[in-house]
């Protein structure tokens, strides 16, 4: 059992990101967290006294997760140096957000996005974030000079994620051949 308050913390939003994830928005409550992390009844309010502050230590939880997972990723992969790298890397990150522990944390930051559409301090916390990957994807179109290459990241990087979401509702992979089409209409002039 986490000894800190701050271990305690991540702990539970940890266990929440987890519990919405299996059980949808209705299905995160106080109980359920302390049930799903083995925790007695009542720790979960202790540390959060109103739904709204587990769900915001949920999603700061999820975005900091993300973060880390993103900016190692990036620094993994580096710079494409062409479109069939690029294809690769959105692919193989794809398939991370489709399976295992990938695939809670989009289930959760889905249900997390819907809900911020009621929670605009929700939608500041999802706000997308300047990170390794996302440079390294601007990078490769600014080099093939293109002078909107950050707003293409951004379509690019928003269309992968609808793929992700697609699969997450329908089952299935992301297959490379979509992202392939993606990547080339990036990179069309003009």
């Amino acid at each position: 059992m986490p000894a800190s308050a701050a271990a305690r913390r991540a702990l539970l939003a940890d266990t929440a990101i987890d519990v919405l994830a299996e059980h949808g928005m209705r299905g995160l409550t106080h109980r359920a967290v302390d049930r799903a992390a083995g925790l007695p009844p009542g720790t979960t309010s202790a540390y959060h006294r109103t739904r709204q502050s587990l769900l915001t230590a949920l999603v700061s939880r999820l975005v900091e997760r993300d973060q880390v997972e993103i900016q190692e990723a990036g620094r993994q992969a580096g710079a494409p140096r062409d479109a069939g790298e690029l294809v690769a890397g959105l692919t193989a990150f794809a398939a991370l957000r489709l399976t295992g522990e990938g695939r809670r944390r989009s289930l959760a930051r889905y249900a997390c996005a819907l809900e911020s559409v009621h929670h605009p301090e929700l939608r500041e916390i999802l706000a997308p974030r300047d990170n390794a990957a996302r440079r390294s994807v601007e990078e490769f179109l600014a080099a093939r000079g293109l002078e909107d290459a950050r707003e293409r990241t951004i379509t690019l990087l928003t269309c992968v994620d609808g793929l992700v979401f697609d699969r997450l509702v329908n089952g299935g992979a992301v297959p490379a051949e979509e992202v392939r089409r993606l990547v080339e209409a990036a990179l069309r002039q003009g």
